[in-house]
């Protein structure tokens, strides 16, 4: 009966994968005592000792393979509008202007600026149509370039989420029409983006007028942003960050590629804090991270990042983090059953389930958690079914050379023998 019994649920829910062949395991653990999608986050061990893009990962309930889906936890919409002003002109002494603004939900703003060296306040109003007679106010937000003073320049109005037709701004300052040249505006993402933390560091060491960090990441880890975290006495600052992927360990930043050094992408940024007063004028803003997106690799890397300092003292920086965006593993969890992710096996294609494409996402997903990494104890290597030639290349190698020696002996021969005299012939 029990086999029987077996071999229904093997029917039921796929034919069963020999786990011998993985190198490495892990444990669910916290799985709800009913039946609920569940969502694991995948740390950055699964990414170092897995197949590349976790492409042997596969889970088990006992001895059964059970379909999943990874997902980025939380994705960003990142499309930008482009928005041309209307009616630009002076209104009552003051630069005014609308935008017609597209449908949907919306928040951060930036407006193109072509003036220096100003500080303004720009106040928003919202509303159904262009020519409304009553107008919602939005706020009013300060703008800023202050590069004569190194202190960076900030033309983002951080909106609340708004759905407006059109959106109205008067602008108290010395920006003169013909200088506002357009606007552009982010879509609000359906979530926040969370991130899982890949390497960090304290350390940083000073070269001149420039600080630099040095990371590692193991092979195959993503890496989507880094994050700077300055200690709370760190006043006002700007600063420009240049981060290089450098292939190996690497202890200072490297600035010649000819001498056979492989060079990787990099990225740079700009950091920001500025918290005043000016004019008036409150001024509060941070910048404290720099995106960046590295393609997968199947060796470590060093990530090299070097802060430009100029004449001003170095940054007091609490940490530096490297980060990627957190992944899930989601499946539909069985009551009252036991769990376990099998990987370290680089002979296997990904898998297609049809759970993956059919995949509906819950708003609350049951949690659970990855146990550590252990060795998987039954663990043996994969028979090798490849050709003998393909497995002992050297064999055939030593066999033709036996060939040419034979060959080069019988030629030999051949040519040093006796030949018959001419006198001799009849």
């Amino acid at each position: 009966m029990k086999a029987a019994a077996l071999l229904a649920l093997l029917v039921l829910n796929g034919a069963s994968t020999d786990t011998n062949h993985f190198r490495f395991e892990r444990s669910i653990v916290g799985i709800a005592q009913s039946s609920s999608q569940t969502c694991v986050v995948l740390d950055p061990g699964f990414f170092a000792h897995a197949a590349p893009a976790l492409a042997d990962l596969r889970l088990f309930n006992g001895i059964v393979e059970t379909p999943y889906v990874v997902r980025a936890a939380a994705p960003v919409e990142t499309s930008r509008s482009s928005l041309d002003p209307l009616n630009l002109g002076t209104r009552d002494g003051q630069t005014s202007f609308d935008l017609a603004m597209p449908s949907g939900t919306y928040s951060d703003l930036e407006l193109s600026v072509s003036a220096q060296n100003f500080i303004a306040t720009v106040n928003v109003s919202g509303s159904q149509s262009e020519n409304a007679s009553a107008e919602t106010r939005l706020g009013a937000f300060t703008i800023f370039d202050l590069s004569a003073q190194k202190l960076g320049r900030s033309t983002v109005l951080h909106l609340p989420p708004s759905d407006f037709r059109y959106l109205h701004f008067r602008i108290t300052g010395s920006l003169k029409p013909d200088e506002i040249q357009s606007a552009s505006i982010s879509r609000d993402p359906v979530t926040q983006a969370l991130y899982t933390l890949v390497a960090e560091t304290s350390v940083v060491k000073q070269q001149q007028h420039i600080s630099v960090i040095t990371l590692t990441v193991p092979a195959e880890v993503p890496v989507d942003r880094v994050l700077f975290v300055p200690t709370d006495q760190t006043g006002n600052f700007t600063r420009d960050v240049t981060v290089e992927i450098q292939p190996g360990i690497k202890t200072q930043p490297q600035e010649d590629s000819a001498h056979g050094v492989e060079m990787l992408p990099s990225f740079s940024g700009n950091l920001l804090r500025l918290h005043r007063i000016a004019d008036g004028r409150h001024i509060d803003e941070e910048r404290l991270a720099v995106d960046v997106s590295n393609e997968l690799g199947n060796e470590q890397t060093a990530w090299v990042i070097t802060i430009e300092n100029g004449d001003d003292p170095p940054l007091a920086l609490k940490d530096v983090r490297l980060e990627m965006q957190q992944r899930e593993l989601c499946f539909d969890a069985a009551p009252n059953s036991s769990y376990t992710l099998f990987y370290g096996d680089s002979s296997l294609q990904p898998p297609r389930y049809d759970y993956a494409t059919l995949f509906a996402p819950q708003k609350n997903p049951a949690p659970a958690t990855a146990g550590p990494e252990e060795p998987n104890p039954a663990y043996q290597p994969r028979p090798d079914d490849r050709p003998f030639t393909e497995r002992h290349p050297a064999l055939l190698w030593i066999a033709l050379l036996a060939v040419m020696v034979v060959l080069g002996v019988v030629a030999v021969q051949s040519l040093s023998g006796p030949r018959p005299q001419d006198g001799n012939v009849r």
